[in-house]
């Protein structure tokens, strides 16, 4: 007979996810605004072009070959920066990244020659190096491999959300800002979206603890907890390396760099042509160009949140980015058949960003599997750097495409084909590395 007056059963709460869950929202939704303002100044490069190439003369190649060689400064300082950043600690270095590519994107505004351009493309490109790999590798010492996944998806949803945000912002400021105090509107976008990047920047000396052992919202008592979670992480890793020789010479490293350049090629071809590829399609309106292009990253945003949570759930990694891969290469190939019908446009392309920009979290959580300390920098830094040749390549191969064809689609073709390849490159890694 049951007993009426008995005390009612009480829930613990888990003390370690109570943590992680106060680290997360001290953390992630700070440095996701962070992503948000670095990607939006990389990209609105895309908008700008509407008006641009038509006041300045630049060639569809001139435009492509500037956009590119961002990239190339960004390779040239990646390494180093990852390695500065380790020794000077998180805070100052990012301050510094941030600040520097707020203030040379919004030089940009003076631009009036190719020349010009490809000079500040370049700069901003050395002043934005360091800082994906930098916050992946500072994430690192603050979570556990098993929950990177999820961390690493909610940290870069600063990425589709800069498009989300973006996008119809800049359509906005291009619309209404045209020609206001003798500029023309794409400069306006430069100076204003440059704001943020410099605000956060010298926000981010200020708010973000180098380590976890500064952190002066965590008690005595987390932090051991902290500790002696990372401490099991590290007992669980079997091939775990340290130093920079360990990290530049580890063909996994390399390995992943291959991956992670297919991956970027499509990222870069939508980021950047997107709201080309829509106003190809009967868009003329910068505002409405702005909405359209939204759309795919709103499906990206989703993808990212749904594919990194299903990822760490099953402990899981290789299926999580191979099936994404053949989903997006399928959806950005069949989009070369409907260039001119902006429904079909804006939908397979929101397919393809779901898929492909979905499993970037899960790939980013794979270095720190076998990569520690020094290594880990090394490791995040280099498979960026060899990624971000992907940068140069898209963008310049899409520009002489529509030069040369008139047409977008042999480069999309190609882009396709090289992320079915690299998921042969999955495949090989050692499942011991992506199944954790």
């Amino acid at each position: 007979m049951p007993i009426a007056n008995a005390a009612p059963a009480t829930t613990v709460a888990d003390p370690v996810h109570t943590l992680y869950h106060k680290i997360t929202w001290k953390l992630i939704p700070f440095l996701c605004f962070c992503y948000l303002a670095a990607y939006l100044d990389r990209i609105n490069i895309g908008f700008a072009k509407l008006q641009m190439l038509d006041q300045l003369h630049f060639s569809e190649t001139a435009f492509g070959l500037g956009a590119g060689l961002f990239f190339v400064g960004y390779i040239i300082f990646e390494v180093p920066s990852n390695l500065i950043l380790e020794k000077v600690g998180a805070k100052i270095w990012i301050a510094r990244i941030m600040i520097t590519w707020g203030l040379l994107s919004a030089c940009t505004m003076l631009v009036t020659s190719t020349t010009q351009f490809y000079i500040l493309r370049f700069l901003l490109g050395a002043a934005e190096a360091g800082f994906l790999p930098g916050v992946l590798y500072y994430l690192t010492t603050w979570f556990p491999t098993h929950r990177r996944g999820r961390i690493i998806a909610l940290f870069m949803i600063g990425l589709p959300l800069s498009s989300v945000i973006g996008g119809p912002l800049s359509g906005w400021i291009m619309g209404h800002f045209d020609n206001m105090a003798g500029l023309r509107g794409w400069q306006w976008l430069f100076l204003i979206e440059a704001v943020p990047s410099v605000l956060l920047g010298v926000w981010t000396f200020w708010a973000l603890p180098n380590t976890y052992q500064q952190a002066k919202w965590l008690s005595s008592e987390e932090k051991t907890l902290l500790e002696s979670e990372l401490r099991k992480d590290d007992a669980d890793g079997t091939d775990s390396k340290h130093s920079f020789r360990d990290g530049f010479f580890n063909l996994k490293v390399w390995m992943l760099g291959g991956i992670d350049f297919s991956i970027l090629l499509s990222a870069y071809a939508m980021g950047f042509w997107m709201p080309t590829f829509i106003r190809n399609a009967g868009i003329t309106d910068t505002f409405h160009i702005g909405i359209l292009t939204a759309l795919p990253s709103v499906a990206a945003l989703l993808g990212m949140l749904l594919i990194g949570a299903s990822s760490d759930k099953h402990r899981e990694r290789r299926w999580h980015i191979i099936v994404p891969f053949f989903i997006g290469a399928a959806a950005m190939a069949t989009s070369t058949f409907f260039t001119h019908n902006v429904v079909a446009t804006v939908a397979l392309f929101a397919i393809a960003s779901a898929a492909i920009i979905g499993a970037v979290p899960v790939f980013f959580s794979l270095p720190a599997t076998f990569l520690k300390g020094t290594a880990a920098a090394t490791g995040f830094a280099l498979a960026c750097s060899l990624a971000n040749i992907a940068g140069l390549v898209s963008n310049s191969l899409m520009g002489v495409a529509i030069d040369v064809t008139g047409s977008s689609a042999g480069a999309l073709w190609f882009f396709a084909g090289c992320l079915i390849l690299s998921s042969f490159l999955v495949i090989a890694l050692p499942a011991k590395l992506v199944n954790r």
